[in-house]
């Protein structure tokens, strides 16, 4: 299930990153051009992580009849994004976006034994374009992205999508977006997507960080250069699958909770921890040209525990003091 599709998150927070060149310069007080230059960017330039989970069991069917109760017993994922940067001026952002999922996933029928182990190669790539401008006295952010996905075997999906989002508060303590994104997409579950992002800094030194759907975190800088948060994220694994000559697709959304830690390493490097419970409500198996809701193999996975590290190089981002 993907349900804010593969290129919406990491494209739809890049143009707020860089919000400071949405007005003229002198049109936005210098302290919050400061808040918005963070150490530890929304967005990294580069990105590098590895995750696993604990084994997990769950139920299944096919074309409708249900299956005997499989096991997880490995599921483990290597993950490569980068965000390049064309043309960043004070109306226009253009950039692409490239990324590269790596799934290996080993099964095991408890009954019988049997064990089945797979691995699998998920690529995208997207142009990304973002023009500055004003609504209603507002800044206002439109974005267009065109992305193509596939396999080691093929590229597989076209895919179109057009935001709009408005500014509605940035200031030193409190960042805050409303807007909304329309997928071309035959095989998205929903044509359009409400966007909401806030970010609150309290008194105590806590951040409130909201990208809905994407993530509801509280986070608090710690130590010189490190940050630890709390709380929910959204994340997604796809790929493509090849059988009897036709060609299917996989999806599943993941619920992330638990704790992460960030530490900023210097010479733009960040490194990343996060573990907690991932749940995984939906898993489909659908074939391409048709859509989510048309599926002939559906998943339901207990929860399990997740272990993430990864580390991103980020020369755009502010370098550590």
């Amino acid at each position: 299930m993907k349900i804010f599709r593969k290129a919406f998150i990491p494209f739809a927070i890049l143009p707020f990153k860089n919000i400071v060149y949405a007005q003229k310069r002198d049109s936005i007080p210098l302290k919050v051009r400061a808040f918005v230059a963070d150490k530890f960017p929304q967005a990294r330039d580069f990105n590098l992580e590895f995750s696993q989970t604990t084994p997990y069991k769950f139920s299944s069917n096919l074309n409708g009849n249900d299956l005997p109760e499989n096991k997880v017993k490995d599921f483990h994922q290597i993950k490569a994004n980068a965000n390049i940067y064309f043309v960043k001026n004070r109306k226009w952002l253009l950039s692409t976006s490239l990324n590269y999922r790596y799934t290996s996933i080993n099964t095991e029928i408890p009954v019988s034994g049997y064990q089945e182990k797979n691995d699998y190669h998920y690529h995208s790539e997207a142009i990304n374009a973002s023009y500055y401008s004003k609504l209603f006295n507002k800044i206002a952010i439109y974005s267009a992205s065109v992305s193509v996905d596939g396999s080691e075997q093929h590229f597989e999906r076209i895919r179109g999508m057009l935001t709009g989002v408005v500014v509605l508060k940035a200031n030193l303590k409190t960042k805050m977006t409303l807007g909304a994104a329309v997928f071309i997409d035959p095989s998205s579950q929903i044509p359009v997507l409400p966007i909401f992002t806030y970010e609150h800094k309290f008194d105590n030194g806590w951040v409130a960080d909201i990208i809905l759907p994407k993530k509801i975190l509280v986070r608090k800088d710690v130590f010189s250069n490190g940050r630890i948060s709390f709380g929910t994220e959204m994340d997604n694994t796809s790929f493509y699958l090849y059988q009897s000559e036709k060609t299917y697709e996989y999806r599943q959304l993941e619920i992330n909770s638990g704790a992460i830690y960030e530490h900023n390493l210097g010479r733009y490097f960040i490194g990343t921890l996060k573990t907690g419970i991932r749940a995984t409500p939906n898993a489909r198996v659908f074939e391409k040209q048709e859509s989510f809701k048309d599926y002939i193999f559906e998943a339901k996975y207990k929860p399990s525990f997740y272990f993430n590290i990864g580390i991103s190089y980020n020369p755009f981002g502010k370098p550590k003091n």
